[in-house]
């Protein structure tokens, strides 16, 4: 039997059939999308709204992820606005999409060029991201004075002293001081999960804000 090699510069040959159903596959696709998110060891909450976030921007763009376009998600999120949806929906819904192409572009590829001759180029563009270009909920009342501030962290020191248990009140308090000075927005701190507070990195610990309000009206953007 004669055997014969196939030169493939700089990749390995992809293990997907050529002839993989595109539904099919970005069906595993997602649940390999998920599961990287429960490795990172988010909440079961934040997961299944991630998902269900994700499952209906997939379904009102009407293909799969690789073939859509600029013009696909100018449809989607304008529908969302005429729609009347509130503008962090529609953020939210370019954000998952975003982050499923970025898996896409990261793990997947190689095998989504072998099997459908498509090269992932990201249709989000500052020309159709949902800009955060002020509040989304009108603010009612003023910002509160130094004064006020000093006072609320009095009352909370004054809870530790006088409670039952120690650890509730000191919980409360170390998080209000850490949100103080870290200087968060109530929307930013608002989404932090679990696996983005990390006290051992540093000499003060780190908080990753996957939800940071960008500079410029940028949109959100990770610090």
């Amino acid at each position: 039997m004669e055997s014969r090699l196939r030169v493939v510069e700089g990749r390995s040959v992809p293990e997907v059939p050529v002839a993989w159903d595109p539904w099919e596959f970005q069906a595993l696709c997602v649940e390999a999308f998920v599961a990287s998110w429960r490795a990172r060891g988010f909440s079961p909450v934040t997961v299944d709204n991630d998902i269900g976030l994700l499952e209906r921007t997939l379904k009102a763009l009407g293909q799969p992820a690789w073939d859509v376009t600029p013009e696909d998600i100018d449809r989607v999120v304008g529908g969302l606005a005429v729609e009347g949806r509130a503008p962090s929906t529609r953020r939210g819904s370019v954000q998952i999409f975003k982050g499923f192409h970025r898996f896409l572009q990261a793990r997947k590829a190689i095998a989504i060029e072998a099997a459908f001759g498509v090269r992932l180029v990201c249709p989000v563009d500052e020309f159709n991201a949902s800009r955060h270009v002020g509040d989304d909920s009108p603010a009612l009342l003023p910002p509160p004075t130094p004064k006020r501030v000093e006072w609320f962290f009095d009352f909370l020191k004054a809870r530790i002293a006088t409670a039952r248990k120690y650890a509730p009140p000191a919980r409360d308090y170390a998080l209000f001081r850490t949100l103080y000075h870290a200087g968060l927005r109530s929307e930013e701190a608002s989404l932090l999960d679990r696996p983005d507070v990390n006290f051992g990195r540093g000499p003060f610990g780190k908080l990753h804000v996957r939800f940071g309000k960008g500079a410029h009206t940028s949109g959100p953007r990770p610090r």
